[in-house]
């Protein structure tokens, strides 16, 4: 039976996901509110998130600062989690 959770991202009863994506608590608080399609919306913006900022996932102050934006992009708590205002698609990209 699929699990289903009421997504914060789609803001609809969506899959879940099999197990927490990230570790600890911020973790466990994604397992039981995103869904797998909101997940893979997070991979999208994370993936500019990175490039945009130079951030690596090898560096804790970056892993911090992307802890942040997933606060933001999930839960809409702080300042982060929006496409960085100097952002632009390449053309023919997605927005």
């Amino acid at each position: 039976m699929t699990r289903t959770v009421q997504c914060v991202v789609l803001k609809v009863e969506a899959e879940g996901l099999d197990r927490p994506p990230h570790p600890g608590e911020l973790g466990e608080r994604i397992y039981a509110n995103v869904s797998r399609e909101g997940w893979q919306q997070w991979l999208e913006r994370l993936t500019i998130i990175i490039n945009e900022n130079g951030l690596t996932t090898a560096d804790p102050q970056s892993m911090e600062m992307i802890e942040k934006h997933m606060l933001g992009f999930f839960f809409d708590e702080g300042d982060f989690g929006q496409l960085p205002a100097e952002f632009r698609p390449a053309a023919g990209g997605k927005k």
